[in-house]
């Protein structure tokens, strides 16, 4: 059974960065697109971003030029990096592993921004 699991949430200050990661297990293999979401209160869910198992990044967000997703196909996890936060960015994160047809949402990691 596939299993993601987000962390690197916390709660910190305007300006700084921080690196979310997703690590991904129960699966042979890399996942088809692993991509990053968020959800902040009282919006939608919308998505930042996906990795393809070749590496092809795909920015959906108008984030691309602060955020940035990378992986260690190793670890079998992948990251998002967050630099210069806003509180606007405050938000859950999470984490959707599609391998074959099969979709895998973690259960988020929030992120707070204070100014």
């Amino acid at each position: 059974q596939v299993k993601v699991v987000e962390s690197g949430g916390g709660m910190v200050q305007a300006g700084s960065s921080v690196t979310l990661s997703c690590e991904i297990s129960g699966s042979i293999g890399s996942p088809n697109v692993t991509g990053w979401y968020r959800q902040a209160p009282g919006k939608q869910r919308e998505s930042i971003g996906t990795i393809t198992a070749g590496g092809t990044v795909d920015y959906t967000s108008a984030e691309k030029g602060r955020f940035t997703i990378s992986r260690d196909t190793a670890k079998n996890t992948v990251y998002l990096q967050m630099n210069s936060l806003k509180p606007e960015d405050t938000a859950v994160y999470y984490c959707r592993a599609i391998i074959d047809i099969v979709s895998t949402w973690g259960q988020g990691t929030q992120v707070t921004v204070s100014t």
